[in-house]
């Protein structure tokens, strides 16, 4: 393990002290969970941008954003991203076949 020193805002402390309360956690363990789930969005976001500027494939996709095909097919639908282009679709098969 590493150890980060960083500075945060009075207002922050208080949110990571009151889900320390809420959630019973010692303050690494919630600091290290909220990175974690940071890091997650922070990588769907990701994959989403470079999936809708035809970067990536479906498949590297749902790759990049740590997601099986049918949870990151939710993603698209929830944030209303449209992707599907032809080259796209024919980039996926013959990746596959």
């Amino acid at each position: 393990m590493h150890v980060i020193s960083v500075k945060i805002p009075e207002e922050l402390k208080k949110e990571i002290k009151e889900l320390m309360k809420e959630e019973g956690l010692e303050e690494g363990i919630a600091l290290r969970k909220l990175l974690t789930m940071a890091i997650s969005e922070w990588k769907k976001e990701r994959a989403l941008k470079m999936l809708t500027e035809g970067k990536i494939s479906y498949l590297k996709a749902t790759e990049e954003a740590g997601m099986n095909v049918w949870d990151f097919a939710e993603l698209l639908k929830e944030k209303k991203v449209v992707w599907v282009k032809e080259e796209g679709i024919l980039r996926d098969l013959n990746a596959r076949f």
